[in-house]
């Protein structure tokens, strides 16, 4: 341990920003889902300050499900802005 780092510190679990594509990550929030605890993660995950009531299993299980649903479908085209563009975008699926 270096001068001026605590012992809670020192043996903390290191903190990481949630990766859906990663597969340890995936692991380590089945592991969350299966047992309920964080106990046994070896990292702490990064929770957005925007994060909403759900807290960090929320935030997490959002995350997979679009990393799920790129996976099953692809990357899904930009929403419309209005609907002229919506419109347009029926006519253009329609013709095809």
């Amino acid at each position: 341990m270096g001068a001026g780092t605590s012992r809670l510190e020192y043996y903390q679990r290191p903190l990481v920003a949630f990766d859906a594509a990663n597969s340890e990550h995936r692991q380590y929030f089945y592991d969350f889902l299966t047992r309920s605890a964080w106990g046994r993660c070896p990292v702490r995950f990064i929770c957005p300050d925007e994060h909403g009531p759900e807290g960090l299993p929320g935030v997490l299980s959002k995350q997979l499900l679009d990393f799920y649903m790129k996976e099953e479908f692809g990357s899904v085209a930009e929403k419309p802005q209005n609907l002229v563009e919506l419109a347009q975008l029926a006519v253009d699926t329609d013709t095809d």
